[in-house]
């Protein structure tokens, strides 16, 4: 995944420059209506941060009573799972508010603040038409399943409209945390063009409450009142408060795509996935946040490809994209890393690894991808990774008198294995996703991962012995020394084998072994005096943010890929590569190519979502094993995040590296970059690598 952490021990994407002169936003000129909004995004994510913890002890409770008592409840699946909608949906503000959702920035951070400030104005309102429309759908499909009295189909037969009220919420507030952002971008002058939005809300509110619960077309037509109310309100809504500038700017980009989707309908299927794709790759250019990028181009796709629009898809796809148990392990996980953060055990970690690396060639290297590919067995993030290490590894070697290259090559490499070894958050929404088994995902994780760390070590070993100056004369300690300093691994060992432990022994499914994870790594905080209440709820809410926005661009990919589906391209795609009569390593050679490319400037599990809808049934027909590819792909997010120029833990080894250039940085990951490639070339020569492990526990 793609989470930094800050000074604070929170977990938060890195930013570029020109960013960081924007964001955070200046409050002080705030009225009471901004204000307003502001507390009900605060209250969203702190019933966010709540309902991550009652998830956390609804998972422990359920592996207790099955396993102490033999007595497995019938509800605890069901609502851990509609607390993990809460916690995404209800996140959504805070995550806005603390500007978490990402977006590429190969071009906007080259701007100057002012430029930088206006094209901001255009992206936020371009996303904010997507998450309003999003907001009337969800709230007319809330009404419908309240007056259908529509049930789930599990024991507990619940009401669906209970469940699914927080999506509506948590939408509504994350459009109140995107108007806030805009207003302090470019606060208005005057108190009517501050008070005419608001204003104009209040109407929409009316306007689209009197429409009711069914699309009302204008005169049986494709286009219906409330979309027209809706951009009603942004168009008055742009004038009042960022000026006919930023109006015109905003509607020629939204009516420009309007346009070129409603002149395709019915055009070849070549010429519909060229505007598909090109219209995405666009708008992420540009600036709009990857989720609403993606979110965009899959609403103007089911409006105007579709015979009839299907608006109602944009809200059954935010319920049913995150209304799955399997994803509960995200936040699990996420949670379980800033706890294990909190506690301060990597430094022991660390330590150790030291003296028993001390007399090999670039030791402290050693060390570092060591620490990382344990650290990794407990967190499931390489960005987390990454700032762990940087903040433990990179300083001491430094000191030592190794080379800026070797220490940030090394630890960049070694942070990407924190999604290859297990537990893994991009395998978790690649089973998802794929219908693969997430425990055989795992287990085809740990050879590959534990290869892929010796030859990094190699490398190292290479790199130290190979160029002088890069890392200093070895030094020896003691068995004594080393022993004593083995202390340090004992609560890594402990944290592994209770979440590998439990999965493996069939005690705990994969979600369930991260909420026990977050509790042993919650006790181990307890036990060192690391943590309180307020730290603990501090770690929820950081946990609730970073999953809310990794999670909708789950939910955009979602809606993005039905479009690709409906009008047949992946098939279309498949039947051409199979008629072709390519050999099956050009293919996976071509997708290889396309991932290095894609990965420089596009955030890795955006796209690994936003490719599959076509890779995936591709792998399928050339006959290789969904496992294989899982790890395949999570191999090319791993080079993404060590690619310049956008690799993100490039980015954040780059905020903590001092005086440390970016271009040392990337010329340090560079060798390594080599290695996984010949990595890959090794998986695809002997499958079996991958395969073998999961095979023993069919």
């Amino acid at each position: 995944m793609m989470i930094a952490t800050n000074s604070s021990g929170k977990a938060m994407p890195d930013r570029a420059p020109a960013t960081a002169a924007l964001y955070p936003l200046s409050g002080h000129n705030d009225f009471i209506a901004v204000r307003a909004a502001g507390h009900l995004v605060r209250a969203g994510g702190v019933l966010a941060g709540l309902a991550l913890l009652a998830m956390a002890l609804i998972m422990c409770f359920e592996i207790g009573s099955r396993s102490l008592f033999n007595s497995p409840t019938s509800w605890a699946t069901e609502i851990s799972t509609y607390l993990l909608v809460a916690v995404v949906f209800l996140g959504l503000g805070v995550a806005q508010s603390n500007n978490s959702h990402v977006q590429v920035e190969l071009w906007v951070d080259r701007l100057s603040t002012e430029a930088r400030r206006k094209v901001e104005l255009i992206c936020q309102w371009s996303g904010l038409f997507f998450v309003m429309m999003s907001v009337w759908q969800m709230a007319a499909f809330n009404a419908r399943e309240y007056f259908n009295d529509t049930r789930d189909w599990g024991l507990l037969s619940t009401p669906q409209w209970i469940p699914q009220l927080p999506v509506s919420v948590g939408l509504l507030v994350y459009a109140l945390a995107i108007l806030i952002d805009i207003y302090r971008l470019k606060p208005p002058p005057g108190n009517a063009r501050r008070w005419a939005l608001p204003l104009l809300a209040l109407a929409l509110l009316a306007a689209l409450v009197s429409l009711g619960r069914h699309s009302v077309l204008v005169s049986a037509g494709r286009f219906d009142w409330g979309t027209i109310a809706i951009a009603a309100f942004m168009v008055l809504g742009m004038l009042a408060w960022s000026g006919l500038r930023t109006a015109l700017h905003v509607v020629v980009l939204l009516g420009a795509l309007s346009l070129l989707y409603w002149a395709m309908r019915g055009q070849s299927l070549a010429l519909v996935g060229t505007l598909l794709v090109a219209s995405m790759i666009f708008l992420l250019l540009f600036g709009v946040r990857i989720a609403l990028a993606l979110g965009l181009v899959g609403m103007f796709g089911v409006y105007f490809l579709l015979p009839r629009p299907q608006l109602s898809l944009l809200a059954e796809r935010a319920w049913s994209s995150t209304n799955t148990f399997t994803l509960s392990a995200v936040p699990m996980f996420i949670f379980m890393g800033g706890l294990l953060l909190k506690s301060g055990i990597v430094s022991g970690m660390f330590d150790s690894l030291v003296r028993w690396f001390g007399r090999t060639p670039g030791g402290l290297a050693h060390a570092s991808a060591g620490a990382s590919a344990i650290f990794a067995a407990v967190s499931g993030s390489s960005i987390a990774t990454a700032a762990t290490l940087g903040k433990v590894a990179c300083p001491e070697m430094i000191e030592r008198g190794y080379s800026p290259r070797l220490t940030y090559g090394i630890t960049g490499a070694g942070a990407t294995l924190g999604i290859l070894i297990p537990p893994s958050i991009p395998m978790i929404i690649y089973g998802t996703t794929v219908g693969a088994s997430v425990t055989h995902l795992f287990m085809g994780g740990v050879l590959p991962g534990l290869l892929l760390m010796f030859m990094f070590m190699l490398t190292a070993f290479v790199w130290a012995l190979g160029w002088r100056g890069s890392a200093p004369a070895a030094r020896a300690y003691t068995m004594k020394e080393k022993l004593v300093s083995s202390t340090g691994m004992v609560p890594f060992v402990a944290i592994i084998f209770v979440v590998l432990g439990s999965m493996y022994a069939g005690i705990a499914t994969p979600t369930e072994a991260a909420a026990i994870g977050a509790l042993a790594a919650y006790i181990l905080c307890l036990v060192r005096k690391k943590i309180d209440v307020q730290g603990l709820f501090a770690v929820a809410l950081d946990t609730a943010r970073v999953s809310a926005m990794l999670l909708l661009i789950v939910v955009g990919a979602s809606i993005f890929s039905w479009v690709f589906d409906y009008i047949r391209l992946p098939r279309e795609i498949v039947a051409l590569i199979t008629h072709a009569g390519l050999d099956p390593w050009i293919v996976v050679a071509l997708m290889t190519l396309i991932y290095l490319v894609l990965g420089m400037f596009i955030e890795s599990i955006a796209m690994m979502l936003m490719t599959l809808p076509v890779t995936f049934p591709i792998a399928m027909a050339l006959g290789m094993d969904p496992i294989w590819f899982g790890i395949f792909l999570v191999l090319m997010i791993e080079i993404g995040l060590i690619t310049p120029p956008m690799g993100m833990v490039l980015f954040v080894l780059s905020s903590m590296s001092g005086k440390v250039t970016f271009v040392q940085i990337a010329l340090g990951v560079l060798p390594f970059v080599a290695v996984m490639l010949v990595f890959l070339v090794l998986l695809y020569t002997f499958p079996d690598i991958v395969l073998w492990l999961p095979q023993q526990i069919k």
